[in-house]
């Protein structure tokens, strides 16, 4: 067993430098497929973090009565961080929220007026939630209607939710998220598959040149594994070889592009290259270790039938 191992390994090194000009082609085809799959990852990337962003500037506002006890809002916020769907409570009192209003409107001369005029705070404490998911919003709204309807009438603490206002937005954001996701994905599997075809179609090729070869070592009594182990690792080294010339490639352009990302995307796409390099590595060397040794025993399987 170990001397047919050596000589598959052998057959296998041999063949390849043998044809080098077809292994070549076979690389660069590979190369080119993976390099396609790995910019569509890197695009995806970009996607991902501008619907987070959009995500994030999306919340539900609950408004409080002036008049609202502090253990109460507290009690509520303590609720809402408990809820599986909440990602982020923020917290604004009146202080705050009338400190805010001045900020905003310094400049109008009749509101700092009419707000000087009043003797008391008119604003009430604030709470901004936001959802892990665009979807998830539906449920934190259920849960405030909820609360509030179970408030005693002579004592009421929420003044509005703003959930009936943003529904639309909310609806939008949704509909824009998941028609970017089925995009994204059919996108992939289009090009995966392209990917399989082409580098099957090359490695054919590269193994139609030693058709006779192959026939001659079926008439002697060889093994199918025996036959088909040299073009198995030729196939591993392809796609290996092909990954990291991928990787090599889109090396400088990632470098080239970070600084612009970061501008539009808020995402330098360099730095998420770098800090998530091996897992990147892997996804490429692993797709293309897989196209070519699939496409190898898929190619070499027509000369074994008897």
């Amino acid at each position: 067993m170990i001397t047919s191992f050596r000589r598959v390994l052998r057959s296998g090194f041999v063949g390849f430098w043998r044809s080098a000009y077809v292994s070549l082609a076979s690389i660069f085809v590979i190369t080119i497929a993976l390099f396609v799959i790995g910019s569509t990852m890197m695009i995806d990337q970009l996607l991902v973090v501008s619907l987070q962003q959009l995500q994030a500037k999306v919340d539900i506002n609950v408004y409080f009565v002036t008049t609202a006890g502090q253990d109460d809002i507290d009690a509520l916020k303590t609720s809402l961080e408990a809820l599986p769907d909440v990602a982020q409570v923020t917290y604004t009192s009146r202080e705050q929220a009338l400190a805010e209003y001045r900020a905003k409107y310094q400049s109008d001369t009749v509101a700092m007026q009419a707000l000087d005029e009043l003797e008391e705070n008119p604003l009430g404490a604030t709470i901004a939630i936001q959802a892990k998911a665009v979807s998830q919003y539906e449920n934190i709204a259920s849960f405030l209607d909820e609360q509030k309807a179970q408030e005693e009438p002579q004592n009421p603490i929420i003044s509005r939710i703003n959930y009936a206002d943003k529904r639309d937005s909310i609806s939008k954001l949704q509909a824009i998220i998941d028609a970017v996701e089925r995009a994204s994905f059919i996108t992939q599997i289009v090009l995966i598959i392209a990917a399989i075809l082409i580098t099957f179609n090359t490695i054919r090729l590269a193994i139609y040149t030693a058709r006779e070869e192959i026939s001659i070592m079926r008439l002697v009594g060889a093994s199918n594994m025996f036959i088909r182990g040299p073009f198995m690792l030729q196939g591993v080294m392809y796609g290996v070889i092909a990954g990291v010339l991928a990787l090599l490639i889109l090396y400088p352009i990632l470098v080239w592009m970070g600084p612009k990302t970061e501008i539009f995307f808020g995402l330098n796409i360099f730095d998420y290259f770098v800090s998530d390099f091996s897992n990147i590595f892997i996804t490429l060397v692993g797709i293309g270790v897989a196209l070519g040794l699939v496409s190898s025993v898929l190619a070499v399987a027509r000369y074994l039938r008897v």
